[in-house]
């Protein structure tokens, strides 16, 4: 499989790693200095881009791929609000796309279990849920996007909260989301359920950037061949 990296930071880097360790090919690599090459006559020889660049980048750096026609998978967030004018522009080329907050197995896992929880805990008005999110200090944006999939997902099954805000909050009608910047954390998220007697929480802690990069490249090797818009959920069948 021909494999274009655009975005060559650490991710990208571990991303190449992994994916020449299983017997594919990095034709292109798109960085700061070079982003002129990510062009129509360079993605001719390309199977699948795989996007981790920056939240003012990505969407141009996707719009350019499908119009290309090459399958992208993309993991930059901070570019959201662009999402349904991105896969507006995949279903009209009959592209493929996906999209995750979070590639990793467990995180997405961990997705399905607070789905779970939340639904359960409908019936528990008495818990409050709010949630924590630790990343490295060079991440741009707060909260995660991982932090904002695990908000949305817990918010639909519990109508009371209508929004989430990236502060503590006791408003009935909002959910908590706190960051925290700390070190070269590569990325830590808690849901917590608290009441007047006990708390119930639910964690999962990225111990590298190998289970990102793992799941990225098992989304790549899955949407070559595919048209329409994904997510992780449809590579893992949950």
């Amino acid at each position: 499989m021909n494999i274009a990296l655009i975005g060559y930071g650490k991710m990208g880097k571990t991303i190449e790693r992994i994916a020449l360790a299983a017997g594919h090919s990095i034709v292109l690599k798109i960085g700061r200095g070079n982003t002129e090459d990510l062009n129509a006559d360079r993605l001719k020889a390309v199977d699948v881009a795989i996007e981790f660049s920056r939240p003012e980048s990505a969407y141009d750096n996707i719009c350019r791929c499908l119009e290309a026609g090459v399958p992208v998978i993309c993991g930059t967030t901070g570019w959201l609000d662009k999402l349904e004018n991105v896969k507006a522009i995949c279903l009209d080329r009959k592209g493929a796309f996906l999209y995750a907050s979070n590639f990793s197995v467990g995180v997405n896992l961990f997705f399905a279990l607070n789905r779970q929880l939340a639904r359960l805990m409908t019936n528990y008005p008495q818990y409050a849920p709010s949630l924590l999110e630790i990343h490295h200090i060079h991440k741009l944006d707060a909260p995660s996007g991982t932090a904002i999939t695990l908000a949305e997902d817990l918010m639909a099954a519990l109508p009371k909260k209508q929004k989430w805000v990236n502060t503590a909050s006791g408003a009935p009608d909002e959910l908590s989301i706190l960051s925290e910047r700390s070190g070269e954390v590569p990325g830590t998220h808690e849901v917590r359920y608290t009441s007047a007697i006990d708390t119930i929480t639910i964690r999962h802690e990225a111990h590298s950037r190998e289970g990102f990069a793992h799941g990225a490249l098992v989304a790549a090797e899955w949407i070559v061949g595919k048209e329409g818009c994904f997510e992780m959920k449809d590579v893992l069948g949950l």
